[in-house]
């Protein structure tokens, strides 16, 4: 490698952990992501900080948690003063690009404020969450909101595909035995191809999109955001990929008969939503969740189909390559559909490394099972480009993974992992009698015993260990008191720990501390 290396940050939309092959499911066929953990590390007990797309990817984009940045939920803008990834690998020569879905809601109200073209040069870069929008597409294209100049819509329309909204119509829409168009907003249509040809796809349009970037990018190092709108619904798949897998196939729920008998009442608000309850019955998930498992290994094709890309291209030997999502699915376990809580299926999330450069050869292959978080991919992506993490602690909120990629002694890596979540503006908080600033709830795990703290209701207490599939609530019990109290004062630390001064680095801090009478500012003195 003969410069910094390149960097494609590569995210899938709702990708749960334990659905690759290289992390244990035993019929989905992921071959190429499996060949990427064998060339890099696996990091198998990472979590992201809040488990909903808009605010788990500003933690993602920012390096600081939800209760930092304040995004905390779909469309809440992040505010115009948060720094953002293309903002600290801009001034070390980076082309920062985004290719696919953000789900980025702007700050008009702070542009208007400091007076910022969002169409200026820098009113792009802000609007679009520090990235170079090459081609933003954060799909959920519903006929109402759907806009017919998206870039995706008129490409199909290039293809021969009619309509306003073919993203709707073709991309995730069925043909029925009539001839009628069947919309993929329906599960129970999920089964049927999408009526789009597979090259045409959001999943290759994406990765074809990819490349015209890294084309594009020359000689310049890059960092591309891939952001994959798939696997997250509409549950559709193209041929041949919607019947590559059935029934069989499944995995078993994880659930009990007595988490819906004496439910917590928070999740068993959410067991009321209409996605939890459809994805308790066993017809549903025996429909979906093969499409889901279609649409994860046309996934994996694509991304070996870009990696070979890199290869032709000469560039895989300096590009780092790195393979998450935002979060997961629950897909019927616990009674649950969709995310926003904390149980495994939803809260922790796939993270691949995989590092070129020869330092690296000592981890190659290997399984992390240290605490890792999303907010650690920023600091990560500042040292691997010639910076320094570390001079950036005042803002950032992560750590580097740089260290345990390329082999270095880390004697204090983190004892504790944290997510959130402000379920504000779902049915849950209504049935719970709960006010807006009210319905917030916040996980701690050391890797073993995992809590969660609800505002206004009961903790909730889980052993990882005895209990893997998070199925007996432990805490009300007396013998699981000193662990509760534990963790609940492990996540009162890390409430006074956010990082609120911003402005001043800590090695300034240091600098000026104490110079006051030095200065001329001679106070107490007789």
């Amino acid at each position: 490698m003969s410069r910094h290396p390149n960097l494609l940050f590569t995210m899938a939309d709702q990708l749960r952990a334990d659905y690759l092959g290289c992390n244990g499911h035993p019929t989905l066929r992921t071959p190429h992501i499996d060949a990427l953990a064998q060339r890099g590390v696996n990091f198998t007990r990472a979590y992201c900080q809040a488990p909903v797309c808009g605010p788990s990817r500003m933690s993602f984009y920012t390096g600081r948690y939800a209760a930092s940045h304040g995004a905390s939920y779909n469309s809440v803008p992040l505010r115009v003063d948060e720094r953002t990834l293309g903002d600290y690998l801009r001034p070390h020569g980076y082309r920062v690009g985004l290719v696919g879905k953000t789900h980025m809601k702007r700050d008009d109200e702070g542009m208007a404020r400091l007076g910022l073209d969002p169409d200026s040069s820098r009113g792009v870069l802000v609007s679009e969450c520090g990235f170079e929008p090459y081609a933003r597409d954060d799909g959920l294209h519903p006929d109402q909101l759907a806009n017919p100049d998206l870039p995706y819509n008129r490409y199909l329309r290039d293809q021969g595909y009619e309509g306003d909204n073919p993203w709707h119509s073709a991309a995730n829409s069925a043909v029925g035995s009539d001839g009628e168009l069947l919309s993929g907003w329906y599960m129970r249509h999920c089964h049927l191809p999408a009526r789009v040809e597979e090259a045409h796809s959001e999943t290759a349009y994406t990765t074809n999109r990819a490349m015209d970037f890294i084309e594009a990018a020359g000689d310049q190092p890059w960092c591309l955001h891939l952001s994959y709108i798939k696997p997250h619904w509409p549950y559709m798949a193209p041929a041949p990929y919607h019947a590559m897998y059935g029934p069989e196939d499944i995995l078993p729920a994880v659930r009990s008969d007595a988490e819906r008998e004496r439910p917590h009442p928070v999740v068993e608000a959410f067991m009321g939503h209409g996605e939890s309850v459809e994805f308790s019955r066993d017809e549903v998930r025996e429909r979906v969740i093969p499409a889901y498992m279609g649409l994860v290994t046309q996934l994996d094709d694509h991304i070996g189909r870009l990696v070979d890309f890199l290869e032709d291209k000469g560039l895989r030997d300096d590009t780092v390559i790195v393979v998450t999502s935002d979060h997961g699915d629950y897909l019927g376990d616990h009674w649950l559909g969709e995310k926003e809580l904390f149980h495994e299926p939803s809260a922790r999330i796939p993270l691949l490394v995989v590092d070129p450069h020869r330092s690296a050869d000592v981890s190659r292959g290997t399984r992390d099972e240290r605490l890792v978080e999303a907010i650690d991919l920023v600091p990560t992506f500042v040292d691997l480009a010639g910076g320094d993490s570390g001079a950036l602690d005042h803002v950032l909120e992560g750590r580097s993974l740089a260290p345990l990629v390329r082999g270095e002694t880390v004697g204090d890596w983190r004892r504790y992992a944290f997510s959130e979540a402000d379920y504000a503006w779902r049915p849950a908080r209504k049935e719970l009698g709960l006010a807006p600033d009210e319905a917030r709830a916040f996980m701690v795990t050391d890797g073993r015993w995992k809590y969660v703290h609800y505002a206004n209701h009961p903790p909730q207490l889980f052993d990882l260990a005895t209990d893997p599939g998070e199925l007996e609530d432990l805490a009300h019990r007396d013998d699981c008191r000193t662990v509760r109290g534990e963790l609940d004062a492990a996540l009162n630390r890390w409430f006074q720990a956010r990082r609120l001064r911003t402005t001043i680095g800590n090695a300034e801090v240091e600098r000026r501390t104490g110079m006051a009478h030095k200065r001329g500012f001679l106070f107490g003195v007789w």
